[in-house]
């Protein structure tokens, strides 16, 4: 499986840090539509989906979270627990989100536009799409 981390570069000095995310520069997709999650309990899952078509990145801002990322052959854990990196989940990659700390706020970059017909939320069928 091919996981992509961003390292993102941290501009800082005695004041503080800034993190400057720059569509097809930093990220590597246009930026058509940002979100955010907070206030999840440890033991939730969140995503449980793939999408056919869209790009995101997911940047845990504050705290940390486990992703879980299947492509359909292999699984592999993935920790966010710094807001310096970033995880591409790209078109066809089952992904769950999961072990949320208490302050744990999980931002998203997404190349397109919310479409539910995009969305896969039944395991059994991201299988046999990804068999195609």
């Amino acid at each position: 499986m091919n996981i992509e981390i961003f390292n993102f570069k941290i501009i800082g000095d005695e004041r503080g840090s800034l993190i400057a995310l720059e569509e097809c520069k930093n990220i590597p997709f246009k930026v058509k539509r940002v979100y955010y999650s907070y206030n999840m309990a440890e033991k939730t899952r969140r995503g449980s989906h793939a999408h056919k078509t869209l790009d995101q990145i997911l940047i845990c801002v504050k705290g940390s979270c486990a992703i879980l990322m299947d492509d359909g052959t292999e699984k592999q854990e993935v920790l966010l627990d710094s807001p310096e990196k970033g995880l591409l989940v790209g078109k066809m990659a089952w992904h769950e989100m999961y072990g949320f700390s208490q302050d744990c706020v999980l931002l998203v970059l997404a190349s397109d536009y919310y479409d539910e017909n995009d969305y896969i939320r039944n395991y059994e069928r991201f299988l046999k799409e990804c068999m195609r």
